[in-house]
């Protein structure tokens, strides 16, 4: 594209030049990114400072050193490649996992519900307690932050190793984002409207207390009677059935306009002073 000359001979940059600076800097940046996550970035301030002594041996007229340089330079790329290929197989990895590619390899709706329903029934039959929010409209982000930060995809082995007995992160809650576990061990806030069960659980107050901040759909499971339950909208719907959870968590269903129903009381341990943990 011709450069667009304005009135006093300058040459402006067309439409077209802008669009390749941009996308060419866009495309530097992150392979910067990339590269600052990886050995390969020491390679590259390696590379630099080699070019630099080659350009002042040039200059400089060092013509033993002018041609070491050229015979390392003819030959190294090919070395480099060999010896950081773990470094260059991760960094392409890292690229792929970037959200602006993730739209072309996202799970599919029915596979996450597929994997939350199958997580759910295992910890159900093993009796361990738990609590999964799905997200929907409203973004969980500000309730990750009280946990620790997890980029996983959905899956119902990891889902059951988070809330296993003993582990760092099974006392608090799971948040999911579309196919991904974003974050483990959350603090979620408790309802702060009364419930005429003082024997609920803290686990249940929480799911509440989300769901009625958020359209988050909030799944418990009781350690003590192995209940699967519901909230959504404020409301708690006990003892649940495979498909009326796959019918929630796939947007199909509402909770019945009932008030929410007490729930059983967790074991002792999850009612201590730390109240808002789920």
């Amino acid at each position: 594209m011709i450069p667009f000359i304005d009135r006093i001979g300058i040459a402006l940059p067309g439409l077209g030049d802008l669009v390749q600076i941009l996308i060419v800097a866009v495309a530097l940046y992150y392979v910067l990114r990339v590269l600052a996550a990886t050995r390969a970035l020491q390679m590259v301030v390696g590379l630099l400072v080699l070019a630099f002594v080659y350009f002042a041996a040039r200059f400089l007229d060092l013509s033993l050193i002018r041609y070491i340089l050229e015979m390392l330079f003819q030959y190294g790329a090919i070395a480099a490649l060999i010896v950081f290929q773990p470094e260059l197989r991760s960094g392409l990895a890292r690229l792929g996992q970037n959200r602006m590619f993730r739209l072309f390899n996202r799970m599919e709706a029915a596979e996450v519900t597929d994997e939350l329903v199958e997580a759910v029934e295992r910890l159900s039959r093993a009796r361990i307690g738990a609590i999964v929010a799905v997200e929907r409209e409203v973004g969980l982000a500000e309730y990750a932050v009280t946990g620790t930060r997890i980029q996983a995809r959905v899956s119902a082995d990891l889902i059951v190793s988070i809330f296993s007995p003993y582990g760092p992160l099974h006392d608090g809650a799971v948040l999911i984002q579309g196919d991904t576990i974003i974050a483990a061990g959350v603090i979620l806030p408790l309802t702060q409207f009364p419930v005429s069960d003082r024997t609920i659980g803290t686990r249940h107050r929480a799911a509440i207390g989300l769901s009625e901040e958020t359209d988050a759909l909030v799944v418990v499971v009781s350690e003590e009677t192995a209940q699967i339950s519901i909230a959504e909208r404020g409301r708690l719907d006990r003892g649940v059935s495979r498909e009326r959870l796959r019918q929630a968590l796939g947007g199909r269903a509402s909770p019945p306009p009932l008030p929410a129903e007490p729930a059983e009381p967790e074991s002792a341990a999850r009612s201590g002073p730390a109240g808002s943990r789920a």
